[in-house]
């Protein structure tokens, strides 16, 4: 994507009404499927498990160690950074295949 193209954001909002269409189902019953998946994620995620989707990815937590980072107005003074727990993503096969594509025909 050149710097010139501008991204397209899909929302929570447009998924439902974009489901609902393809599916011919009520969006209020696909955004209650939708939501209960998110809830689902966020309580697995958060109880230390990994979510596995064949290949769309995996999802999950690790701890990012302490590290020194700079303050951008005052780079002469380190900060430290903390050790914390975050969600890592790992794209499955077919979506790398499917975004990973060469630009301008380059590789």
């Amino acid at each position: 994507m050149t710097t010139l193209q501008k991204k397209k954001t899909m929302t929570k909002k447009k998924l439902i009404n974009s489901i609902s269409q393809e599916r011919k189902l009520h969006p209020n019953d696909v955004r209650g499927v939708i939501q209960s998946f998110l809830e689902k994620m966020i309580h697995c995620l958060s109880e230390g498990e990994r979510l596995e989707f064949r290949d769309f990815g995996v999802f999950e937590v690790v701890e990012r160690k302490q590290k020194i980072g700079r303050n951008p107005k005052n780079p002469d003074v380190p900060i430290t950074i903390p050790a914390r727990q975050a969600v890592k993503f790992t794209p499955g096969k077919k979506m790398k295949k499917l975004i990973e594509k060469p630009i301008n025909g380059e590789y």
